[in-house]
């Protein structure tokens, strides 16, 4: 990126083209070529219908499937949607599912049942209708009435139905990279020159500044374009360097992080797969980057303390304590003194051995409950409080432990009788993992064996 990035100063909406327009509507690609992130769509969908822009005019081009773009906020799926409408020489009609409801788009449907040709239908915020309201879509979009393209930075998965998905084909659109956000920066800088009307009125940012401002837009490039624009109008004639820029946008910079969204759900999945996988600075990095965005460091919290007795268990038995002074500790000290033990749980939690045989433990039991809910109890194990239960032997022969100097007594059994069977031959419901303070309950229970069977 060059050393001074020229920024000539501008109404936000610019009107020296004699338009209303905005900056992210002039910088918006109008042919295949200039769509910045193409390359980083996986699949061949995309590729195969940009190809067919190419195809000689009069020449008949193919018509896209339905459509619905996943994606981050400013990652591309609208300019996608209306390059693959104007593409496929169809007619093409844009709603919001923010600002209209399904009565408006039953009038769209209708006017296109007038039309020979499929309509494509392009619904932005698709995933603001229930999934009873997608279902008015169902119907022409099988009749071919209309070719349904929906945008949403919500999970398909979860908020479009289920029907509706099985009829389209889902487009991931990734967060655009830092390397292409800088092409976008040096194309609004182009466009803003052409329509600047005042050349004294430039603005630059150092190369250090042109980086942070990058970084600070997170993969949205609409985030980008607005800043660029809003700093165009307020700012002329200034020269920005890194601290300057931080001190105009203000110092946080705002982590990429949902708290009700898909990512919410894969940055907490990164957290918990940094802490098993032993990667304490990943760990730290996922952690801090919700809490630094707003998320409640009580959930983070949680969230260990489960971590502490499901992954780590009798691995370490100190790390489920911690855990729980954790949470006291940040309710005595709230933030911001309270992400010191945070850090000190974190890391512990990742660097500790790792087993989670007492939560597998768990589920066996459960499962052996569900397959013995009425085994009776052995009668040796059973409390004789009233003479008519000693008569029935209840407690009979029962062996104290304490009575022997081991602590232990041998040969008893303590599962019913089915139970009892099944563990003769081998079978447990908690086998230790010879990992951390495991392997010595793992070695006390080899040795209690061996005594049981001298």
């Amino acid at each position: 990126m060059a050393k001074n990035l020229n920024l000539f100063r501008t109404e936000p909406k610019v009107r020296s083209l004699g338009t209303q327009k905005t900056l992210a509507e002039i910088l918006r690609p109008k042919i295949w070529e200039d769509f910045v992130g193409l390359s980083d769509l996986k699949g061949d969908l995309i590729d195969r219908l940009s190809k067919s822009a190419k195809v000689e005019e009069g020449a008949q081009k193919p018509k896209p499937p339905s459509l619905i773009f996943w994606g981050p906020p400013g990652s591309g799926k609208t300019t996608l949607a209306k390059l693959l409408g104007k593409n496929s020489g169809l007619r093409f009609i844009e709603f919001s599912a923010v600002l209209g409801g399904i009565k408006e788009v039953r009038d769209i449907i209708d006017e296109a049942e007038r039309y020979p040709e499929p309509t494509i239908l392009f619904v932005d915020e698709i995933h603001r209708f229930n999934k009873s309201q997608q279902d008015a879509f169902l119907p022409h979009v099988e009749a071919g009435t209309v070719i349904l393209f929906g945008a949403t930075t919500e999970n398909p998965s979860f908020y479009c139905n289920q029907a509706l998905l099985s009829r389209a084909r889902v487009v991931v659109v990734p967060q655009l990279s830092n390397s292409s956000l800088s092409q976008i920066l040096e194309k609004a800088l182009e466009a803003l020159i052409k329509v600047g009307s005042d050349g004294a009125s430039v603005i630059k940012f150092s190369e250090e500044a042109a980086q942070f401002l990058v970084q600070f837009a997170s993969g949205d490039a609409r985030r980008l374009i607005n800043i660029i624009e809003s700093l165009a109008e307020t700012h002329p004639g200034k020269e920005f360097d890194l601290q300057l820029l931080q001190a105009t946008l203000g110092e946080r910079g705002f982590a990429f992080y949902d708290r009700e969204g898909e990512e919410h759900y894969n940055i907490v999945s990164a957290f918990i797969k940094s802490l098993r996988g032993s990667d304490a600075d990943a760990a730290l990095y996922w952690g801090f980057r919700m809490i630094e965005a707003g998320e409640d460091p009580r959930f983070l919290i949680r969230r260990m303390i489960i971590f502490a007795s499901e992954d780590i268990g009798n691995g370490d038995p100190r790390a489920l304590p911690l855990a729980i002074s954790t949470a006291e500790a940040f309710d005595r000290l709230g933030l911001p003194e309270g992400r010191i033990p945070i850090a000190q749980c974190i890391t512990f939690l990742a660097t500790a051995p790792k087993t989670n045989r007492s939560y597998l433990a768990m589920h066996e039991a459960l499962k052996a409950v569900q397959e013995q809910p009425a085994a009776p109890v052995p009668l040796h194990l059973r409390n004789a409080p009233t003479k008519l239960m000693k008569d029935l032997d209840y407690g009979g022969d029962y062996k104290y432990p304490h009575d022997d100097p081991r602590g232990y007594v041998a040969d008893v059994q303590y599962l019913p009788d089915s139970l009892h069977k099944r563990a003769r031959a081998g079978y447990k419901m908690y086998d230790p993992k010879e990992v951390g303070y495991e392997k010595n309950i793992k070695d006390r229970i080899k040795m209690l064996s061996s005594e049981g069977n001298k």
